[in-house]
Parts: structure tokens; C-alpha cells; sequence
């Protein structure tokens, strides 16, 4: 029961922000429940480093590298391009990239790092999922996961803009659930707490500042990327069949 829940076999997912931090992880769990992995990020060197070290454990041809800026339309135009001519279909998608370019009060950020929030994190991800949805749908079958952030359920003085984007991130996927759901596609949300990536290293760097983090997370703990990934298998995998729409929190219990 266990391996047909959780089987990716046959299956092909895309994943930004791929070439480290939770996007990597999640590549490596994906690809060792059986699915073939497109690795994607800004940068062509380290997607072919990413997807060599998933071929070396999981057999070549297991992963795919393909370099793309979330805030480049015709670049992510291509990587689904070009997933779909090697792999020829696209079943999961993993929108896990992001742009936070300013920590610090709302009225000190610039109208162009407010925008550059905005884009990469919201409208990179539409334009993402309106270039894969059709042959989901098509199918009748697809996962999309939005990879958000507890930042998009409360208040923040130090990451306003970022949060914005990642609560808009949650209802970019409830709407989505209710246009896909009749077509038998899924879109759901992760929202992590403060996971040890170099995404999030301005906010755990400082020590005295992760004690009083770890002070009030009831686990006493940052996350750590692998602890995310688990999540991203679940909602591609036919484990969560009956789940879309939802924002799955792992945050420590930092929110509770």
C-alpha cells in the first residue's frame, strides 16, 4: 500500500530553484520514489551538477537540466519546451523558486525590488502553470505545488513585500484548485517556517537571533531542507488524490 501511495513511477516533474536548498532536495526525493526530474535555476553549471548527482544515484537519464530565470517568460517557455521534448510530458510541477531582494520595514523598499518580489513570485509562477495546465487537464491528471511560506500567513516588519507575494501564492492556488479541479488537477501550497537554506541564510545567520527563533518553535529547531521535501512528494503522489487547494504549513509550530 505504502509504495503505490507514494509510487512516482512513469511520472515527470519540474522544479524551480532546483539546484539547491529545498528545491534540490525535493529533486532527490522525487527522483528516488521513481519520477524523472527537470532541474532548473538561473544557472546552466549548477542544474548539470544537480542533475549529474541524481543520475550517479538513480540511474542515468534519471534528471534533466535546463537553466531558467523565473522572471525570463521565454526562458521558462523553454524549459517546458524542453522537458517535453526529452521527457515528453509534464505531470508535476514544483514552483519553488523565489526573490526576496530586501529585508527591513515596508516603507523602505524600492518600487523595483517591490516589483521584482512580485513577479518572480507570483507572476512567474502563472505564467508557469498556464504553460503546463493545459495537458494536465488534457489528461485529466497533474499535481501543481506553489512552494509559499508561513511569511504569507501573518504579519511581518522585516519581510513585508516577500509575504505579500506568498500569501497571494495561496490564492493563486485556491483559485486554480476550483478552475482544475474538474479536470482532475490538483494545486496546493506549502508554507515552511524558516527552513536552513542560503534562500533564508539573512534570517538564520545570526545566532542570536536563531536562539530566539528555536526559543519560541516548539520543535526548538530550524527546518531543515530534506523536511520539506517529504511534503512535496506527498502532494505530487497519489497519496494526496483528495487534497487541492490547501496550504500545508511546516513550520516547527512556530504558527500554532
Amino acid at each position: 500500500m505504502t509504495t503505490t501511495l507514494f509510487d512516482l513511477r512513469g511520472t515527470v516533474a519540474v522544479i524551480t530553484g532546483s539546484s539547491r536548498g529545498i528545491g534540490k532536495a525535493s529533486a532527490f526525493a522525487l527522483a528516488e520514489q521513481g519520477a524523472k526530474v527537470v532541474i532548473s535555476s538561473r544557472k546552466q553549471d549548477a542544474c548539470d551538477a544537480v542533475a549529474a548527482e541524481i543520475d550517479a544515484r538513480f540511474g542515468k537519464g534519471t534528471a534533466l537540466a535546463v537553466a531558467a530565470s523565473i522572471s525570463d517568460k521565454a526562458a521558462l517557455q523553454h524549459l517546458v519546451d524542453e522537458t517535453r521534448r526529452c521527457f515528453g510530458r509534464i505531470d508535476v510541477l514544483v514552483c519553488n523558486a523565489a526573490s526576496n531582494p530586501y529585508y527591513g520595514p515596508q516603507a523602505g523598499i524600492s518600487d523595483e525590488q517591490f516589483r521584482k518580489v512580485l513577479d518572480n513570485n507570483i507572476l512567474s509562477n502563472h505564467w508557469l502553470i498556464a504553460m503546463v495546465a493545459p495537458e494536465m487537464r488534457a489528461r485529466k491528471a497533474g499535481s501543481i505545488v506553489i512552494v509559499s511560506s508561513i511569511g504569507g500567513l501573518r504579519g511581518t516588519p522585516i519581510i513585508g513585500a516577500y509575504a505579500i507575494s506568498k500569501a497571494a501564492d495561496m490564492q493563486l492556488a485556491r483559485n486554480l484548485a476550483h478552475e482544475f479541479g474538474p479536470d482532475g488537477v490538483r494545486v496546493n501550497c506549502i508554507a515552511p517556517g524558516l527552513i536552513r537554506t542560503d534562500f533564508a541564510k539573512a534570517l538564520w545567520e545570526d545566532e542570536a537571533a536563531v536562539a530566539e527563533r528555536n526559543r519560541t518553535t516548539p520543535l526548538g529547531r530550524i527546518g531543515e531542507p530534506h523536511e520539506i521535501a517529504g511534503a512535496v512528494v506527498y502532494l505530487a503522489a497519489p497519496a494526496s488524490g483528495f487534497m487541492t487547494g490547501q496550504v500545508m504549513v511546516i513550520d516547527g509550530g512556530v504558527t500554532i
